[in-house]
């Protein structure tokens, strides 16, 4: 595999949660910083054989915003 997509949201406690798209991953962390390295150390687990694992991740940012029409 050489690439790997995750969904990164903002999580209500001040966070941050990443899903990857097609697989059964999950990780969160308070910082971007620290997502990022619990994104390697969760593929790391899910991934036995490192031929496995994906070269790339990519992050894509969902945020949610609230527009006044009135």
């Amino acid at each position: 595999m050489k690439e790997i997509f995750f969904i990164v949201e903002e999580d209500h406690d001040n966070g941050y949660v990443a899903r990857a798209i097609g697989h059964s991953i999950f990780t969160e962390a308070e910082t971007i910083k620290e997502l990022k390295i619990n994104i390697k150390e969760v593929l790391e687990c899910h991934f036995d054989n490192p031929a496995d694992m994906p070269k790339i991740a990519n992050l894509h940012f969902v945020k949610d915003e609230i527009l006044a029409l009135v």
